[in-house]
């Protein structure tokens, strides 16, 4: 039987790879207010270091935070009889994380920063298993999740290489403002890590996710 399976997001690049693997999940797109999120997060984790009870919030773990809670805003409202997969992608350059630019202006700016160097993208997923017969046996939802990691070397392009790219709007959009399976993909000379996690959501991690709750990913394939 077809294990029900939705996905959290409104990327057309993550459900594209989802089809692809031959999963066509329901999309229920979460209400995450995102910036509010990850400042209460850093807030409270901070607050901990501060006490001696934890670290800080690492750079690499924001990305994951932000899956979950699209994950849980999910169940949350809508109560799907599903396994539900949330995903955020980040990208980690100079000791700061960059998500999406939103303007022409600060893609322009990131840009011309990456050009010729490298960063690390960072895809967080979040899987809550709210299938009635796991509920019946735990009580509650049951999480996996875990963040893939790829290194991003970026091609040193000329100015009007980035004019002509932000003009597209794509890197807008898009997190670190630069796509690997799109208008950008002339822009990445190498990536060392998961091709899929740098588009937004890893196969294998999800394979190795799916594992942990007893699920086996072709459990997720639609007929072909």
């Amino acid at each position: 039987m077809l294990v029900p399976f939705v996905l959290a997001s409104q990327s057309p690049a993550r459900l594209a790879t989802l089809r692809s693997a031959g999963i066509e999940p329901q999309v229920i797109v979460s209400a995450v207010d995102e910036d509010a999120v990850l400042a209460r997060a850093r807030a409270e984790f901070a607050a901990r270091a501060e006490a001696g009870i934890g670290a800080p919030l690492e750079l690499a773990d924001q990305p994951y935070l932000l899956a979950r809670a699209k994950a849980d805003d999910v169940v949350e409202r809508h109560r799907p009889d599903a396994i539900v997969l949330g995903c955020d992608s980040m990208l980690e350059f100079d000791g700061e994380i960059l998500g999406k630019p939103g303007t022409a202006e600060v893609a322009r700016e990131r840009w011309r920063a990456m050009r010729g160097r490298t960063g690390v993208l960072h895809s967080g997923h979040a899987l809550v298993d709210n299938r009635s017969e796991r509920r019946a046996e735990t009580g509650q939802p049951t999480l996996a999740g875990d963040t893939s990691s790829t290194v991003v070397e970026f091609a040193d392009l000329s100015d009007a290489e980035i004019d002509a790219y932000v003009a597209t709007g794509e890197p807008l959009g898009v997190a670190g403002a630069f796509t690997v399976d799109g208008l950008g993909g002339p822009y990445v000379e190498r990536i060392v890590g998961d091709f899929h996690g740098v588009v937004g959501v890893s196969l294998p991690l999800l394979r190795r996710l799916l594992r942990g709750l007893g699920v086996d990913i072709h459990e997720l394939r639609t007929a072909r």
